[in-house]
C-alpha cells in the first residue's frame, strides 16, 4: 500500500520551505506533500515563492494542476479545490483541457470587445518605444482624445466602419485639414495594428489611397487655397526687404536666416519644450561654407548639410562665433530661445503666415521659378527622403554643390534680384 502522508496543520505549511543541496550547497525547488489530498504538493523555490500544485492521472497520462499561489490559496482551499479537480476527473473532464477552453473563450470574447480607446494606449505604448521625440506619445494622445474618442472611443475596434470614420473626420477635414489628415493617419496605424493582432478585420476604412482619396479633397489641395500658411512667392523680396527695414534684433536675422536655408525651426533655434537644442558655433564650416546638422538633430534622423549662401554667411558672422557649444541664436543667459521667438516676428508685422510656410515657399519658387533644377534637389534641401529619386540622390551623394547653385539662385530671389 502506498505511504500515507500526513495531514499537515496550517503553522506546519507556513515554515516550509526550499531544499538545500548535500553535495554542492546550492538551494533547490522543494516540492512538499500536506496531505488531506493525495497529489496536493506546496512548492518552495529558493526565493521562497510559494504555490501549490495537483499531481494526478488523467486518460493515463501524470499530469501537474497549478492550484494558485499561497498563502494568497489558503491550505484549507487547496484542498477544497483538489477535491473539485478529483471530482472532475471521476466525471471523465479533464481539467487542463477545461481551463484552455476557458482561455480560449476569454479570448474570443477579448477579442470581440476591444474598443478603440484600448487599442490606441496599447498601440501609443508600443509605438512610443520608436519615438524619437518624447512628445510625440503625447501628441498623439491629445490629437486622438479631441477628436477620436468622443465619437469612436467605445465603440469595438472590429466594428468601425467608414460612418465611423466619417464622424471623426468631417467636422475638421476643411478648417483643420492637417490635423484631419495626422489624427486620419493614426486611427489608419491603430486599425492596422487591431488588424494584426485578430481583432479586427484587415480592411481598414482609415487608409487614404483607393479608399478616402474618394470621400474627401486631397489635403494638399486644400492646404495651398489657404494663403495665410505661406508667404506667396511674389510676395517673399518684399517680406524681407521689410524684415530688415523694421526688425533688427536676433530674431530677424535667426528668421532670415531660416528662410536662406529653407530649414526648420528646430534645426535653427532648437525646442524649448523638449530641450531639443538649436544650431551650435561647432555646426559650422566656415571654411568650406556649410551647415553640418547632426542626425540626432533632424527629423530624417540622417546627418544634414546646408551650403550656406553669402548673405547666409554674413548673417552668422554679425552674430559674433562664440565657443563651440554656444548657439547661435540663443535665448536669455544662452539658453535655448523660446518655441515662438521667430513666430513673434511675424505677428509683429502682421504677416498672416507660419514660420513653417516659408519652406512651402521655397519649395514652390523651386517648383515654379527654378525648374531647370531636378526636383529631388530641393527635396535634398529640404532634408526630404520620401520619394525614391530623393533617396537614390542619398544614396550617391548629397549633391551639395548643386545644392550651392540652387541656394545661390533662391538668395538671388529673396533679396530681389531675381525671378
Amino acid at each position: 500500500m502506498p505511504k500515507k502522508v500526513k495531514e499537515l496543520s496550517a503553522t506546519e505549511v507556513k515554515r516550509l520551505t526550499y531544499a538545500v543541496s548535500k553535495t554542492t550547497g546550492k538551494p533547490y525547488n522543494a516540492f512538499h506533500a500536506v496531505g488531506g489530498v493525495a497529489g496536493l504538493l506546496l512548492q518552495v523555490t529558493p526565493s521562497e515563492a510559494k504555490s501549490w500544485l495537483f499531481r494526478t492521472t488523467v486518460d493515463g497520462e501524470r499530469i501537474a494542476i497549478g492550484l494558485g499561489s499561497y498563502p494568497s490559496v489558503t491550505l484549507a482551499r487547496a484542498r477544497e479545490k483538489a477535491r473539485e479537480m478529483m471530482v472532475k476527473i471521476d466525471q471523465g473532464i479533464n481539467p487542463v483541457e477545461e481551463r484552455k477552453a476557458r482561455r480560449r473563450e476569454a479570448k474570443l470574447a477579448r477579442l470581440n470587445t476591444i474598443t478603440f480607446a484600448v487599442a490606441m494606449a496599447e498601440y501609443i505604448k508600443m509605438k512610443s518605444r520608436e519615438f524619437k521625440n518624447p512628445r510625440q506619445a503625447q501628441q498623439w494622445e491629445n490629437s486622438l482624445n479631441t477628436y477620436a474618442i468622443p465619437h469612436i472611443g467605445n465603440v469595438p475596434v472590429r466594428e468601425i466602419e467608414l460612418p465611423h470614420i466619417k464622424a471623426v473626420l468631417d467636422p475638421i477635414w476643411q478648417s483643420k485639414t492637417e490635423t484631419a489628415n495626422r489624427v486620419r493617419a493614426r486611427i489608419e496605424n491603430i486599425l492596422g495594428w487591431s488588424a494584426v493582432h485578430g481583432y479586427r478585420s484587415i480592411e481598414n476604412p482609415a487608409r487614404w489611397q483607393g479608399y478616402l482619396d474618394g470621400v474627401y479633397p486631397s489635403p494638399e489641395k486644400i492646404k495651398k487655397s489657404k494663403s495665410h500658411e505661406a508667404v506667396n512667392i511674389d510676395d517673399l523680396p518684399g517680406f524681407i526687404k521689410e524684415l530688415r527695414q523694421r526688425c533688427s534684433g536676433m530674431a530677424a536675422q535667426a528668421l532670415e536666416f531660416l528662410i536662406l536655408t529653407a530649414s526648420r525651426t528646430n534645426e535653427v533655434i532648437g525646442d524649448k519644450r523638449t530641450g531639443k537644442p538649436g544650431i551650435t558655433w561647432k555646426e559650422i564650416d566656415f571654411e568650406r561654407r556649410l551647415w553640418i546638422i547632426p542626425g540626432d538633430r533632424m527629423k530624417s534622423g540622417r546627418e544634414h548639410r546646408v551650403p550656406l549662401s553669402p548673405r547666409a554667411l554674413e548673417i552668422l558672422k554679425e552674430m559674433n562665433p562664440g565657443l563651440p557649444d554656444a548657439y547661435v541664436f540663443p535665448g536669455p543667459n544662452g539658453a535655448i530661445a523660446s518655441n515662438n521667438f521667430l513666430s513673434a516676428v511675424l505677428k509683429r508685422l502682421e504677416i498672416p503666415a507660419t514660420v513653417h510656410g516659408f519652406r512651402s515657399t521655397f519649395k514652390d519658387w523651386a517648383r515654379e521659378r527654378a525648374s531647370h533644377f531636378p526636383d529631388e534637389l530641393s527635396e535634398l534641401a529640404l532634408a526630404h527622403v520620401n520619394s525614391d529619386a530623393t533617396r537614390a540622390a542619398y544614396a550617391r551623394s548629397d549633391l551639395i554643390e548643386n545644392r550651392r547653385e540652387l541656394m545661390a539662385e533662391w538668395e538671388v530671389f529673396c533679396l530681389g534680384g531675381g525671378k
